[in-house]
């Protein structure tokens, strides 16, 4: 974890307010294949038992969005939202950045009351739990640009793209 993580930052009000009328389903069909990448095949077969038909909701406060999906016994699948999730978890958008980036620690988070879990709070302690106990990469978010996700897929296209100005290129 980074000692000195950076101030709060709260997306700006219109950011948000154009970002909640984006349809919820394409978001959470995105943010459940992100996830079945990373963790389906890691999470342990009892996590998998709790996890089985629960509803679940990770709710980006500052952009008012919401990602709905559940577990489906084989993968995490998107679904339509609702009012109730069995659990929620609620943050503005940088500290799920941080938190992937493990910048920052969910409980510090947590007591901070930036990081909010509603609902099931023993469903919410075990994906937590399940969480932290899992070898996760660190979210690099230069490692998903477009011309890093080419390099890694098709380096022969890759090597075709002209040089990034000098502005743009990732600091050693």
């Amino acid at each position: 974890m980074n000692p000195t993580p950076p101030a709060p930052f709260t997306l700006p009000r219109p950011v948000g307010a154009l970002l909640s009328r984006l349809p919820a389903y394409p978001g959470s069909m995105l943010l459940v294949t992100a996830i079945n990448f990373a963790l389906a095949k890691q999470l342990p077969q009892d996590v998998k038992d709790i996890l089985q038909g629960k509803r679940l909701a990770i709710r980006v406060r500052d952009a008012r969005l919401a990602f709905d999906f559940s577990w489906n016994g084989q993968r995490f699948v998107p679904s339509s939202p609702q009012a109730n999730p069995d659990l929620a978890i609620s943050a503005n958008a940088q500290d799920f950045l941080l938190l992937a980036q493990r910048r920052q620690d969910p409980d510090t988070l947590f007591f901070n009351r930036r990081l909010v879990m509603e609902g099931d709070t023993e469903l919410g302690l075990v994906v937590k739990n399940a969480l932290d106990a899992l070898e996760l990469p660190v979210l690099d978010p230069s490692h998903w640009s477009p011309r890093a996700v080419l390099q890694r897929r098709a380096p022969h296209l890759a090597r075709q793209l002209p040089p990034l100005p000098a502005f743009l290129r990732p600091r050693p």
